[in-house]
């Protein structure tokens, strides 16, 4: 019965993702095509990986980590003040993250797809981390609270802590985690040094 708290976790996504699309529709949040459109591919890749290993409900969060970015990509195109303009650096972490899925898909090997999943996610949100520290206001942080809390649900769900299972999963907690760290420093700064006078 616990592994169906994976089914809280895919409402709570698509509820950071609904709130991620409305901001960006609207042109309040600013969302880097690059890194959202590599982040809507590799958790997939990884959950196809995962699964042909055997891995089931519990992979359900990783899915919905690539389908909720892949609403956001696309609702992106329907405000023309609603994307990141590009620069060099996005395009080679963009050039880095297909090059690792290009490795994957010659490899074959799930475990081997996990990882260079995860290396893509990681150049694919590279852009997106350097836009989030210099300009969180382009950011939807509440979104990334609910994709955290959704990923923990999928850790409660997994039945085998190998790395088919896991690795994607702890990849994106670290991830989303470092994003809400950035964004909300400044607050916790404020905290820190008024609890410290």
């Amino acid at each position: 019965m616990i592994q169906y708290t994976v089914f809280i976790g895919v409402v709570l996504s698509l509820i950071g993702s609904g709130a991620y699309v409305i901001d960006t529709v609207k042109g309040k949040t600013k969302p880097n095509r690059v890194t959202w459109l590599i982040w809507s591919i590799s958790p997939i890749i990884g959950t196809v990986a995962a699964v042909s290993n055997g891995v089931s409900w519990a992979i359900l969060p990783t899915f919905m980590a690539g389908f909720g970015p892949l609403l956001v990509f696309i609702a992106s195109f329907l405000n023309k003040k609603s994307y990141w303009r590009l620069g060099k650096s996005d395009y080679l972490c963009g050039a880095l993250a297909i090059l690792a899925l290009a490795l994957w898909a010659i490899t074959k090997d799930p475990n081997v797809a996990i990882l260079l999943s995860i290396v893509a996610d990681l150049f694919a949100a590279t852009p997106t981390l350097v836009k989030c520290w210099k300009h969180p206001e382009t950011e939807t942080a509440s979104a990334y609270i609910l994709f955290t809390i959704s990923q923990i649900t999928g850790f409660i769900a997994m039945k085998r802590w190998d790395f088919s299972e896991s690795a994607f999963g702890i990849y994106l907690f670290i991830i989303d985690i470092c994003f809400i760290a950035i964004l909300y420093r400044k607050k916790i700064m404020r905290k820190f040094k008024k609890n410290r006078s």
